[in-house]
């Protein structure tokens, strides 16, 4: 993973992806649809240009970005905000999705699981 996390409004494209994504949300908690567990994402993106669909809210992880396309906006509360998430970010212990080959794999804390779609959902 990055050092840090890519900034609101960033759009990116994730490996293997045709359609650009509009970063959201940092740090989502969410119930997975396959295992029926609470999981966490680096990121909680929408389609680019639509926007925000409920029914479509893609979850990825850093690793998942293939490009990106535009960064966005940074002042002194972006750095605040990434100053408190990663100290927050250590002492959360939840499962992270990551788009994988189909192995099983544990890392530290974070176990690593095949689901059938490479963006969490």
């Amino acid at each position: 993973m990055n050092e840090k996390l890519l900034p609101l409004g960033s759009i990116v494209l994730l490996k293997e992806g045709l359609q650009k994504l509009v970063v959201v949300g940092r740090g989502a908690i969410y119930n997975d649809q396959i295992t029926g567990e609470e999981k966490i994402a680096d990121y909680m993106g929408a389609i680019y240009p639509t926007g925000v669909n409920p029914e479509s809210t893609i979850f990825f992880q850093d690793e998942d970005v293939d490009k990106v396309v535009f960064e966005g906006y940074i002042d002194d509360d972006e750095n605040r905000f990434q100053d408190i998430y990663s100290k927050w970010r250590g002492s959360v212990k939840l499962d992270k999705i990551v788009e994988d080959a189909g192995s099983v794999e544990e890392d530290g804390e974070i176990e690593v699981e095949k689901t059938s779609n490479p963006y969490g959902f």
